[in-house]
């Protein structure tokens, strides 16, 4: 038997109803069936069918959207729930991080709090005073340990949380999300216990919205969708199938956005509606297309981006200047440029036409972009300028901050002990 195994599980909620309020309590007396009595549209599936199984010693990660199951699914696994159908076993001590500071009580001391939940958690209490100083240690209250829980903040909740699950020495470690409300200095500490635990085969399961790291500590991953398994496997490849899932969720959403009538323009607002010229060369369509030539509003910041405009010059020109401009949603220019400043000579135009300007990496930070495109004269003449009616939306995972992505690296001297990502903790 493998430590966890999760088989052909489901998970109902019933949503509140006050229509319901007696009467299914009712219905489960004499019928023996609480949710027979309720109608499709009052209950919630959490997780529907879900099937999978964690082997000893590994480190098995979960992703998904908000409201997908995983924090359902860890509660399954703890025992903390019971499956409306399907069965769930483990086997060996379990030791859950699953809702921050479940377990301890605000009025009583973190001193206090350590006996208690060392003791819910199997140990006696010989063992939880043997452990007791390594514990307020790890999770850096020895100020604190003494105060009552309730006067604690939430980073105080889950250090000490975290320091009171590792140091009961599981065999099953079940984490969700309580590493996202951590002391900038205090996660690495604990990234570098799991990985401790990994390396004595202790069997992790991780649930994040941080990717990469599940990326970098997870020897296989579930993608969790609407409550089912999408896809397990290693962890980069479901992780990339995730990412591609939410980028095309992205990408219907923002082109029903793109669809929707605009309100009255006022303020900033305004300069997205604008367009002025008396269009003797107009541009007659604009596509945002991808280095494939698929066109599309979300991209990432290592894709390409291709602007393609439709040209229609009613009249023969031999001065003319195609440009771009792409601005933040603060109004800020990230980048922008046209023909002439880069130096090519205008010659003839006449009749219908096609201009790409062609970005081979987009290089700018997550958020959502709007572009600039005219046709004018060298001395600037407008003949049709487009200003931000067209948007696009950058997606990345990444944390920087600022307008652009530099192409940049890193170099420490052999005096300075730091990993690499993608080399463990």
């Amino acid at each position: 038997m493998h430590p966890i195994e999760v088989n052909h599980v489901s998970r109902i909620y019933q949503k509140y109803s006050s229509r319901h309020r007696f009467q299914t309590f009712k219905s489960a007396l004499v019928k023996g069936d609480l949710f027979g009595s309720l109608r499709p549209d009052e209950l919630v599936t959490a997780l529907d069918d879900v099937t999978l199984s964690v082997e000893k010693g590994q480190t098995f990660g979960v992703i998904g959207e908000n409201g997908s199951g995983k924090s359902t699914l860890l509660k399954l696994i703890a025992g903390i729930a019971k499956p409306t159908r399907g069965e769930v076993r483990t086997e060996g001590k379990i030791s859950a991080l699953i809702e921050l500071g479940a377990g301890f009580h605000p009025e009583i001391t973190g001193r206090e709090n350590i006996f208690i939940n060392g003791i819910m958690l199997g140990l006696t209490k010989k063992e939880i005073t043997a452990k007791f100083d390594e514990i307020v240690a790890f999770a850096e209250l020895e100020e604190f340990i003494d105060a009552p829980v309730k006067t604690y903040s939430s980073g105080m909740y889950m250090r000490l949380g975290f320091a009171i699950a590792i140091n009961v020495n599981p065999e099953i470690l079940l984490i969700d999300e309580v590493l996202a409300v951590g002391d900038a200095a205090f996660v690495p500490k604990c990234l570098d216990r799991i990985d401790d635990f990994r390396r004595r085969q202790k069997t992790i399961l991780f649930v994040s919205h941080d990717l990469s790291t599940v990326g970098k500590i997870c020897d296989r991953v579930a993608w969790l969708k609407n409550g089912r398994v999408q896809l397990i496997g290693e962890g980069v490849r479901v992780v990339d199938a995730y990412l591609q899932d939410v980028a095309e969720k992205q990408e219907r959403s923002f082109e029903k956005r793109q669809q929707e009538p605009a309100a009255e323009p006022t303020g900033q607002d305004e300069r997205r509606e604008n367009r002025w010229g008396k269009r003797e060369i107009e541009i007659t369509r604009v596509a945002l297309k991808n280095g494939r030539g698929e066109e599309k509003h979300v991209f990432s910041p290592d894709e390409s981006l291709l602007i393609e405009m439709n040209i229609l010059a009613r009249e023969p020109a031999d001065d003319f200047v195609f440009g771009i401009g792409v601005f933040n949603s603060q109004g800020i220019c990230c980048y922008g440029t046209n023909t002439h400043v880069e130096d090519y000579e205008p010659v003839a135009i006449q009749g219908e036409g096609r201009v790409v300007c062609r970005i081979d990496k987009l290089s700018l930070i997550n958020g959502t972009y709007y572009l600039d495109v005219a046709v004018h004269k060298r001395d600037g003449y407008p003949y049709d300028y487009h200003r931000s009616l067209y948007s696009f939306l950058v997606s990345s995972t990444c944390k920087d901050v600022g307008i652009g992505r530099l192409d940049h690296g890193w170099s420490f001297s052999p005096e300075i002990g730091i990993k690499p990502p993608g080399q463990g903790k």
